[in-house]
């Protein structure tokens, strides 16, 4: 694990980064959040954000989260960004404040049906498979309407935006058409459906500058933070 002093110099950078991003299209630095990806870091990577002040970070794994968070002594919420497997619903639906992976009906309706058992509301990101990767989870760009037509009818949810996972590809232009596609489709949901979904959960550490410009509003980083990943 880096010092934290180190982490403090990534993050300085990191924010260069997001400020000329925006400038060049035109849009505010304070628009767009990073979301620190801490999966496989140590705990002691919770602890930086929280003293950095962050007031949420990134978990991509139900146990790995569950076990971070009895070790943490940082008041800060978890948000899981990873795929959310449907014999985990009722421990994500108690451990983290924000899902952004719901990506079926079915797994919509374990997740409202567990809020409901602990009496809650539990905030959601719909993620949607953008770039059309057959190796990423997220609805597909077609079923996006049918499906937000019947997740507005659940009460214990609150559908807060749109996340997507950009194909792995060097070529960059690849990740920026799937984030123009995440922006469309958002703003026709707006449209159709007269909601707001302010949130746009897009780009990481080597796109981050494409998602900005395509309108992301949170980046999830982690190596660009936290340096290399070991696991």
């Amino acid at each position: 694990m880096i010092s934290y002093t180190e982490f403090q110099e990534n993050l300085k950078d990191l924010n260069q980064q997001i400020v000329d991003a925006c400038a060049a299209c035109g849009r505010e630095a304070s628009s767009v959040r990073i979301l620190p990806v801490t999966k496989t870091f140590p705990v002691e990577a919770v602890e930086y954000a929280y003293k950095a002040g962050f007031l949420s970070i990134g978990e991509n794994r139900v146990q790995e989260a569950i076990a971070k968070k009895e070790g943490c002594n940082a008041s800060i919420e978890w948000e899981l960004i990873g795929h959310l497997q449907s014999n985990k619903v009722n421990a994500a639906v108690s451990l983290f404040d924000r899902i952004q992976s719901v990506d079926s009906l079915k797994l919509l309706s374990k997740i409202n049906h567990a809020a409901e058992l602990e009496g809650k509301t539990i905030r959601i990101l719909v993620q949607v498979n953008a770039g059309k990767d057959p190796a990423k989870f997220g609805l597909s760009i077609r079923d996006t309407k049918p499906f937000f037509q019947e997740a507005l009818t659940f009460r214990h949810l609150k559908i807060e935006g749109l996340m997507t996972i950009a194909p792995l590809d060097e070529d960059l232009s690849v990740a920026r058409e799937a984030f123009s596609n995440l922006r469309k489709i958002r703003d026709q949901l707006v449209t159709e459906f007269g909601i707001a979904l302010p949130e746009l959960s897009m780009g990481m550490t080597a796109d981050l500058q494409e998602a900005i410009r395509e309108g992301s509003t949170m980046v999830r980083v982690g190596s660009g933070l936290f340096g290399s990943r070991t696991a």
